[in-house]
């Protein structure tokens, strides 16, 4: 929810009418106009750039005869970050109230097939409960720190077979020749801009998928963001091969785009989490969250965490499907959850799995 953020995707033309992304941000204020609650809102034509999938739900929707598109996103574009998303919850609940209903009235008023709250954190949690809307839940896997030496010292956390496994695969990508460099965004030169442009089109173009960001959004946000903005870059004989992209915080490491110029396995895994997890200790920043998806990561030490969304479906035969579908996708949910636990690589217990959000 950083402005500079959303700013950097309109102003770059990533979050343009043709892109199925129209902004309509919604303001709550006082009788001095000055602003309470906000909501970050766009109408959406497609289900693209969210990370709570709705697809089955569109398809549902489309054999009932029934429009899923437009609707209402209240979210971070191409971002699965959970934060705040009805601003101003924490300091002013009623002004947040007020939002709530501001989103119902749009939904009711332009007829819309629904709105999306994604990636709410505890304050949103408990008004949009308050409110009836339809509760989502999914797991994520996120690195915690709680005050490590140096990475050895990490690993010494581990079972015997992920420890050397980490091992293994870092000593083959050092024996390779790889090397890997840090830059912030006020060092970036125009080649660091371009690196991360080509590889994060590189991963959309194995999947034969368009991407969504380009030069210009990257060349905002490293001027916008600074020290904040990050990119590790994976060298090979002088040539930056591949890059993961970075943003932080007080506290933070958010590992956000991957993409590489070759075949790099081993890479990716040291470009994208041994690598962040060297700069989250070296840096004592607490949290690392690589991204969505991949239970592979739960090996390399990072370990499941909720994630909510919430959701108001104007159609009431379809919000009980939909209200159906969801109960039953959290039972499975929940049952996943307990094989995630046979993959734990700690030498204690995962724990509940369960974040200050839930």
């Amino acid at each position: 929810m950083d402005w500079r953020f959303l700013a950097a995707l309109e102003d770059s033309g990533c979050l343009e009418p043709g892109s199925g992304w129209q902004p309509c941000p919604i303001l709550v204020e006082d009788g001095q106009g000055q602003p309470l609650a906000a909501a970050s809102a766009y109408l959406k034509q497609h289900s693209h750039g969210e990370f709570v999938f709705d697809w089955a739900w569109a398809r549902a929707a489309e054999q009932t005869g029934l429009s899923w598109y437009p609707k209402l996103l209240v979210g971070a574009p191409f971002s699965p970050v959970s934060g705040p998303r009805l601003l101003g919850a924490e300091s002013h609940p009623d002004a947040a109230r007020t939002l709530i209903q501001a989103l119902e009235t749009m939904v009711e008023s332009h007829r819309l097939s629904s709105a999306g709250i994604n990636f709410c954190d505890r304050h949103d949690i408990e008004l949009l409960r308050e409110a009836g809307w339809l509760e989502r839940f999914d797991w994520q896997f996120h690195w915690h720190n709680p005050g490590y030496r140096d990475f050895e010292d990490f690993l010494s956390m581990l079972k015997r077979k992920p420890r050397k496994n980490i091992r293994a695969e870092r000593r083959r990508v050092q024996e390779a020749g790889w090397r890997f460099e840090w830059v912030s965004g006020e060092q970036m030169q125009p080649a660091d801009l371009d690196l991360a442009e080509r590889c994060y089109h590189s991963t959309f173009a194995l999947y034969g998928n368009l991407p969504s960001l380009n030069r210009a959004f990257f060349e905002r946000v490293a001027e916008s963001f600074g020290p904040d903005f990050l990119i590790c870059k994976a060298i090979l004989n002088g040539q930056a091969r591949a890059a993961a992209i970075f943003w932080r915080d007080r506290e933070r490491l958010y590992g956000r785009y991957w993409g590489s110029l070759e075949d790099t396995r081993d890479v990716h895994f040291e470009t994208c989490f041994y690598q962040g997890i060297d700069y989250c200790i070296r840096n004592g920043l607490r949290w690392f969250e690589p991204g969505a998806q991949g239970e592979h990561k739960i090996r390399r030490g990072f370990l499941p965490q909720k994630t909510h969304s919430f959701h108001l479906i104007r159609h009431p035969a379809m919000r009980q499907a939909i209200a159906r579908h969801i109960e039953a996708e959290g039972a499975a949910m929940m049952r996943y959850r307990q094989h995630l636990e046979a993959l734990n690589p700690m030498a204690e217990s995962i724990g509940s799995g369960a974040t200050a959000a839930e």
